[in-house]
């Protein structure tokens, strides 16, 4: 019997372009080109993230020059501190989060801007921070609970959570009576208490009118004590102590208040009245852990973007084709010849 032969391939098979479909490096490239095209006209992907929305409020006043801390090895002032760790914190919240940022002096917070994303106006933000500075201070003094309490009634107008970072100490001092009352609705608005400083007394530095740093505050350079309102309840026993002329004694007062620590007990006292939380700045990486626990998770608009990673996966095919072309040759030419 005859053999049978093998039918002819077709005319289709014989055609180079149907040998190169089935090549596998063409259909690397050739996905490889599709990704680099979907990277030039893929738009960004609008997705729904869960952020937070904040009102970052820095205290800039004297008191926060005090330098109690250290970065990098150095010495380093409660307000650069606090910089750093807002610094810090901004890369470490999600993308669709917002943040506003105030100062605070004297008895008000200072709103700089409106809550702006930190992921596509990183850059602003970071300078923004960067250059907060305790020159911008428009008053010497420092009355945290006044200021608290307007920087809780600017964050609910902004409808955002508030972060307010302060050592905590009142110039002057606050009366015999204690904290003023507090007129809005404790847990209304959410957020954290930042206590800056050591535990430690620590001199407060000085500065002249050019600011130069000159020395540091003496007991008789600042108010020891608040002598309006009522006098304290041991006032009777005051040397010179006369109930019409004399109520708060008719001795100087002494005291501490030239040397600054953080504040601790009062600023928990501010955060039980208003209902927010508590936690000490231990550095400059100590702020996203407390700030999330204490923040309102929101569902914020977002983007993302997929064109890095189509580019990036592109570019891997086209890299992976001609490895392995050239390690295919380098291969071959190792193999030994057979002999004839």
């Amino acid at each position: 019997m005859r053999p049978v032969q093998p039918s002819a391939p077709g005319p289709l098979a014989q055609l180079p372009l149907a040998k190169n479909l089935r090549d596998r490096r063409f259909q690397a490239l050739a996905a490889a080109l599709l990704l680099a095209v979907l990277a030039i006209v893929l738009p960004p992907v609008p997705l729904t993230r869960s952020g937070v929305s904040v009102l970052a409020v820095v205290d800039i006043t004297g008191s926060m020059n005090v330098r109690d801390y250290a970065l990098d090895g150095r010495p380093a002032s409660r307000l650069d501190t606090a910089k750093a760790a807002l610094r810090r914190l901004i890369p470490e919240l999600p993308c669709g989060s917002r943040l506003a940022l105030a100062l605070f002096t004297e008895r008000r917070p200072f709103l700089l801007f409106t809550p702006i994303e930190v992921c596509a106006e990183f850059a602003p933000l970071d300078g923004a921070i960067a250059a907060l500075d305790w020159r911008m201070a428009w008053e010497g003094d420092s009355r945290i609970s006044a200021g608290l309490h307007r920087a809780v009634a600017m964050a609910g107008d902004l409808d955002a959570d508030l972060l307010f970072l302060s050592d905590g100490q009142e110039t002057p001092p606050l009366p015999a009576s204690g904290l003023p009352p507090f007129e809005g609705k404790p847990g209304a608005v959410r957020g954290l208490i930042v206590g800056a400083g050591g535990y430690a007394l620590s001199p407060i530095p000085k500065y002249n009118d050019r600011g130069r740093e000159t020395g540091f505050y003496a007991e008789t350079d600042v108010q020891q004590e608040n002598r309006f309102g009522p006098p304290p309840a041991d006032a009777e026993a005051r040397e010179g102590y006369n109930p019409r002329n004399a109520p708060f004694g008719g001795a100087a007062a002494k005291g501490e208040e030239h040397l600054s620590s953080v504040r601790e007990a009062h600023l928990k006292a501010l955060a039980a009245q208003t209902g927010l939380a508590y936690a000490h700045l231990d550095g400059p990486d100590a702020l996203r852990a407390p700030l999330l626990a204490a923040a309102t998770p929101r569902p914020l608009p977002g983007r993302l973007d997929l064109r890095p990673f189509l580019g990036a996966a592109a570019l891997a095919l086209v890299l992976a084709v001609f490895l392995a072309g050239a390690f295919s040759a380098r291969a071959a030419s190792f193999t030994p010849s057979r002999m004839s």
